[in-house]
């Protein structure tokens, strides 16, 4: 129970999962809780992820099955994220739980000390995590009701030169490399959360606008590009070279996402680079969403989530340049 004023994480509730529990699993409670989570509309009891049938046998390992139907052999990670893994279920297990327990993120160098495997596999493995996490969060569709919306850049880097009359301002257009991306993000209040990646936060205002449900007011700042979402929504603006607020009017819980973003970006990863930003940003919408849900609840959706996502296209095979 909290007390008053205290941070939800400092709590009690906060802390539903244990990782030495996780880690003193047998094989075959790792492979139960595995078939248990894939499986839950059944109450753990397998069927083929082909044709749907019931009837299923298991083969002499005790850990395959066949259906009696189609006669497809399968596991328990068989068409998912995890088809064709090398990894023990458990320390797959264990990964989640390090993963979700990350409250800025968890780097993929420490995770490969923690788990004593290669670097390219736990930035494999953390990378097939976040997909299945993306997905979930782009299944919302659009949103509704007050939602706030802005953007922020992220990603790239130029080094301040020493001296101060040597260095220049990052901000402008011909100093840019290419590699800094806007991310913007519309946010339910007390909500949900969606988020994509664009060149400007202008080029971003038309997906703004399809993503947001007709009848919506929208929160915004003063930046001219969000004069189009006017003809669409009631649009209630705040100045921010002025204040961060005027009563309801406010980007506060846009600006939290961000502020979030920014600290796994700096504090954990140290550097984004362009092509998986889309990424990061979308598990830091799921986390956000999920701020006051105990570890054990988010470590159970993300496990979830990973296994009922189909085989990566992006992330088949141990590394990505591996030939498909």
């Amino acid at each position: 129970m909290n007390t008053p004023g205290q941070h939800f994480l400092l709590s009690t509730a906060a802390r539903t999962l244990s990782l030495a529990k996780v880690m003193r699993m047998t094989d075959d409670q790792a492979f139960d809780t595995f078939k248990s989570i894939r499986w839950a509309s059944t109450g753990g009891e397998p069927f083929c992820p082909r044709c749907g049938c019931f009837q299923i046998y298991r083969l002499n390992d005790n850990r395959r099955f066949k259906c009696a139907a189609c006669l497809h052999k399968f596991s328990v990670t068989s068409d998912t994220i995890f088809a064709s893994r090398k990894m023990a279920i458990r320390d797959i297990l264990a990964a989640i739980a390090i993963f979700m327990n990350g409250a800025k993120d968890h780097s993929a160098l420490q995770l490969s000390r923690d788990l004593d495997c290669q670097y390219k596999t736990a930035f494999v493995l953390t990378h097939k995590i976040r997909e299945a996490l993306a997905s979930e969060q782009d299944a919302v569709g659009e949103v509704a009701g007050s939602v706030e919306v802005d953007g922020a850049y992220f990603g790239g880097y130029i080094k301040p030169a020493n001296r101060r009359e040597d260095r220049i301002d990052r901000r402008r257009r011909i100093y840019r490399t290419g590699k800094r991306e806007v991310v913007v993000v519309m946010r339910e209040r007390g909500g949900r959360t969606l988020s994509f990646v664009a060149p400007t936060e202008a080029a971003g205002t038309p997906l703004v606008a399809e993503r947001i449900a007709v009848g919506s007011t929208v929160y915004a700042d003063e930046a001219s590009h969000w004069d189009a979402l006017e003809e669409r929504f009631l649009t209630k603006r705040i100045n921010h070279s002025v204040e961060y607020a005027n009563g309801d009017i406010a980007t506060n819980q846009a600006e939290s996402f961000f502020s979030r973003l920014r600290r796994a970006e700096i504090g954990i990863h140290h550097h984004i680079a362009g092509p998986y930003l889309s990424a990061y940003a979308a598990e830091m919408g799921w986390r956000e969403d999920r701020r006051c849900v105990s570890n054990g609840e988010q470590f159970l959706a993300a496990t979830a989530a990973a296994l009922g996502h189909p085989v990566s296209r992006q992330w088949k095979g141990y590394w990505q340049r591996a030939e498909i």
